[in-house]
């Protein structure tokens, strides 16, 4: 039985590991996907002009 009590735990995690991937997978896109983008986009937008406004061009 010591077997059981070894390959518990892994086998424990692993399901709660594929159960939050799948959640992660599932609520990917949806009502809030173009307001999440959009955000995205203007945090990339507000980014880019602060570093054009420093003259850095890395």
């Amino acid at each position: 039985m010591d077997y059981v009590s070894a390959l518990l735990p892994p086998v424990v995690m692993a399901a709660f590991f594929i159960a939050l991937i799948v959640v992660i997978v599932k609520t990917q896109g949806g009502p809030n996907k173009a307001k999440e983008d959009a955000a995205v986009d203007a945090a990339l937008a507000r980014a880019e002009s602060a570093r054009q406004a420093d003259g850095t061009d890395a």
